[in-house]
């Protein structure tokens, strides 16, 4: 497996996906489309019958699943549907009024307005265009290689031992072409010559190329998006193989895909989005800091001198979180308060609430074979089974705990036990939860429902993260998690974070990385453990990351060894705290976007080729990000504090000096700790209100609106109560912003910076 390093002990349990079945040598056994027949047309679809290289009568599927959405589907039987929809569905087709089939002679033409699939019956070929002819991608028949050899595989299906093996596609790749997406990669964020396999693990860090989180999407330059709709362990090759070609394999019931149109990725995300569910939008108070035990022995009393030193300390933060420690130690996660260690949690969890904290709680989906809770799940049925039939008691920790059975959550019974274990911890007033691990299901175990462990294996975590979500709603009124583990459509689970992540700065380099993919596969609710997990971090790593952290779109300390800001230097306090206030005075800038990100799709920790994408710079920038639409951050990745820093077209303000830079380039950029890189785009409105110690639920108050250079355009602010909308009128010399709408603006400030307008006036509409 190409996941393992080399001459290195295997680790006790990973969960491997099965590896392909491959063909003896001269079996044949691939099955392509040759040609096809219209058998059935409708109104937005159409099926034809399609006869094959080995003989084979199979069915393609084209039909409008949306405005600028076409979906493809190729299998033995027109109804068949993926293994997956067994126990949830992950995408949901849409329609469009101006869908349109036509066929004319030898050629078939499925309209879906900004999006069309062009198809020649009798000898076989397929092309997407958008509206104008103009061809997004075409599929490959196949790539060969001198000795004739197949280096990728065409639209079809393969045989091996006369049995389906997958169904696969290829689409010719234009030799400059970029692509990005398949969930949280830690690889660069160009993913041409990478080889994604969809298959969650357990990834040990943000080092490699497995991965917590996999969507099988992507988008390209060329301004289209692919959605695999399958919940198998989906193998992409993207121009790997060979540069000419990006292919997929799909081990599963149905070849099914969608081709979604741009041209930005904007609109391929709210597209992507439309199919796959909006992003839940997490608790204003969610935006603030979190700061985790850590993971060592906790306890009452350490907790509520936790908080007091926060507190004490003038240190910005909203939540506590608590991790595996609240339970006792052999028997996790069975979701029980140590007793020696918490004895009366509802006290210790009010007294919190009076002081201005909510509390997250550790928990995952297994359960110790040492906890009486265990034994009761054991005897109901309720975890998965072997072969044998028999409770699957897995390695889930990789020998650093005890044997675990797993939660079977395609039995609703066993559903309805596991939630009714949640319910405790949050009626005694916790706010939520973190629901780690996930990846772990066997592929050879059984579920209730009859699925295999490969077919259940990545979609158990949307299972288990659906499960948790509606407890959280039913008891306390909202859907946030805090998420290691996701697949397609997890978005509706708010919040999702890095995992264990090494203390280094590779490791944030490459945290940095995962953020950008993700938020191109349609998650902006995303964090990171601030300091990173895996150890302990310099001081200098530690304000860096406290920087980056910041500036993300959720924030927690959290790691292996402490990340409270005193057990640092003072200087590192100082620094770590100082970011911490410029996040709470951003926080009405931070929700705005938030809210935006909820309605559209659209990244918090935007990747530059969001709004550039036309610069083919962008597509390879995966160390710096915008920061909503109007803030550039390029987080410190070297302990020299040098970098360079890529601005792209248009003017941009030096946040810091206020030196106003033209972009289209690169820039050497050098801080000493107490600053970083940070870019205001020339003409923001940046909404800043005074930093206190946390969020208030109500909304903002005394909003200042702070004007860095002549503006061309208004901002939208978004608040608990409404959206304020601020337009803009500019004359020669002065700039008027009107607002409307509920926000408590008090005043415009006009940064002193080159280019400015001589004043600036608001004024209520």
């Amino acid at each position: 497996m190409p996941y393992r390093p080399p001459l290195v002990a295997r680790e006790f349990f990973v969960a491997d996906p099965p590896e392909l079945p491959q063909r003896a040598v001269g079996e044949q056994g691939l099955s392509a489309v040759e040609s096809a027949e219209v058998v059935e047309r409708g109104a937005s679809s159409v099926t034809l019958k399609a006869t094959t290289s080995a003989g084979e009568e199979l069915y393609v599927g084209l039909d409008v699943a949306g405005e600028g959405v076409i979906r493809a589907r190729l299998s033995a039987e027109p109804g068949t549907r993926p293994a997956a929809s067994k126990i949830l569905e992950m995408v949901e087709t849409g329609s469009f009024d101006g869908a349109r089939i036509a066929v004319d002679g030898d050629t078939l033409v499925v309209d879906a307005g900004s999006v069309r699939a062009v198809a020649t019956l009798e000898t076989w070929s397929l092309r997407y265009t958008d509206a104008e002819g103009r061809t997004l991608v075409a599929q490959n028949p196949g790539e060969q290689d001198i000795s004739g050899r197949l280096r990728t595989l065409p639209f079809g299906r393969s045989l091996v031992d006369g049995e389906p093996a997958a169904y696969h596609e290829s689409f010719t790749a234009a030799p400059d072409e970029a692509f990005a997406g398949f969930g949280e990669r830690f690889a660069p964020l160009n993913a041409r010559g990478q080889r994604p396999v969809m298959w969650n693990f357990d990834a040990f860090g943000s080092e490699s190329i497995r991965a917590y989180k996999n969507v099988p999407f992507y988008m390209s330059d060329r301004g289209y998006g692919i959605l695999v709709n399958s919940g198998s362990p989906v193998e992409f090759d993207v121009a790997q193989q060979t540069h000419a070609a990006v292919e997929f394999l799909v081990p599963d019931d149905v070849l099914e895909y969608f081709v979604i149109a741009g041209p930005t990725p904007v609109e391929i995300l709210d597209r992507f989005d439309g199919l796959t569910s909006r992003p839940a939008l997490p608790p204003k108070w969610a935006f603030g800091t979190w700061i985790s035990s850590g993971f060592f022995v906790d306890s009452h009393e350490r907790v509520m001198e936790r908080a007091k030193k926060i507190r004490e300390r003038g240190i910005p933060c909203d939540v506590l979180h608590l991790d595996t420690f609240w339970q006792h130690e052999p028997y996790w996660s069975d979701m029980q308060w140590d007793p020696a260690q918490f004895p009366e949690p509802e006290r210790m969890l009010a007294d919190l609430a009076e002081q201005g904290f909510r509390v997250c709680l550790w928990m995952n989906s297994y359960i110790s074979a040492k906890s009486p809770v265990f034994a009761e799940g054991d005897e109901r049925g309720y975890f998965l089974k072997d072969a044998a039939g028999e409770t699957y008691v897995a390695d889930v920790w990789n020998g650093s705990h005890e044997p675990s059975g797993i939660v079977d959550f395609t039995n609703p019974d066993a559903v309805e036990w596991w939630k009714e274990l949640l319910r405790g911890p949050l009626r005694a007033g916790a706010a939520l939860y973190k629901t780690d691990f996930a990846e772990g299901v066997p592929a050879d175990a059984v579920a209730h429902n009859g699925m295999s462990g490969t077919e259940l294996h990545n979609v158990y975590t949307l299972l288990y993260n659906d499960a948790v979500c509606e407890v959280t709603r039913e008891i306390n009124g909202h859907e946030l998690v805090w998420a290691r583990s996701s697949f397609l459509g997890g978005q509706r689970h708010a919040a999702q974070w890095s995992g264990d992540v090494q203390t280094t700065w590779s490791g944030l380099g490459s945290t940095i990385r995962g953020g950008l993919s993700h938020g191109l596969s349609g998650v902006p609710f995303w964090s990171h453990d601030t300091g990173g997990f895996n150890g302990r971090p310099t001081d200098d790593l530690y304000i860096r990351w406290a920087q980056f952290g910041a500036l993300s779109p959720l924030l927690r300390y959290h790691g292996t060894t402490t990340r409270e800001l005193w057990e640092f230097s003072e200087e590192a306090e100082r620094l770590a705290t100082e970011s911490l206030k410029l996040r709470y005075s951003l926080m009405s800038y931070i929700y705005s976007a938030a809210v935006h990100s909820s309605r559209t799709g659209e990244p918090m920790l935007r990747a530059l080729s969001v709004d550039d994408p036309h610069d083919p710079v962008a597509w390879n920038a995966d160390q710096e990000y915008r920061f909503g639409k109007d803030l550039l951050v390029a987080p410190v990745n070297d302990p020299s504090g040098r970098r360079k820093v890529y601005l792209p077209e248009g003017q941009w303000i030096d946040y810091w000096t206020k030196e106003v830079v033209t972009g289209g380039r690169y820039i050497d950029t050098e801080h000493g700790l107490e600053t970083f890189p940070l870019f205001v785009r020339y003409g923001a409105i940046i909404p800043r209100i005074a930093s206190g110690e946390r969020i208030a639920d109500g909304p903002f108050e005394a909003i200042t609106l702070e004007v860095w250079g002549r503006p061309s355009e208004g901002v939208t602010l978004s608040d608990v109560d409404g959206d304020t909308e601020v337009s803009v009128e500019v004359s020669e010399n002065s700039v008027t912003l009107l607002a409307s709408g509920p926000a408590d603006i008090a005043k415009v400030e006009l940064i002193d910076v080159t280019g400015k307008p001589e004043k600036v006036a608001l004024e209520r509409k």
